[in-house]
């Protein structure tokens, strides 16, 4: 990797808005919000950032995901516009 081109890639915590979960990770991402995460070596500084949604909270990954009947929309449009 050439130096002075690449962003800075370093340790953060992600949380969740919906479900206070939280979780360490790397990124390039940067924020004024910092949080302390337990280590072994002891708790460390890291940069915190709040986002909408994990697999935490989506619905696909929780398992309340909405399934739409295609096959029962088909029939309701046949009807509407047949």
């Amino acid at each position: 990797m050439k130096p002075g081109i690449h962003p800075d890639y370093h340790p953060v915590v992600f949380q969740d808005a919906a479900t206070g979960a939280q979780f360490l990770t790397r990124s390039t991402a940067t924020s004024t919000r910092t949080i302390e995460w337990p280590t072994p070596s002891g708790p460390k500084t890291y940069p915190l950032i709040v986002v909408d949604v994990t697999s935490d909270s989506h619905p696909f990954w929780t398992g309340s995901a909405r399934h739409i009947d295609s096959a029962g929309q088909v029939e309701k449009f046949r009807r509407r516009y047949g």
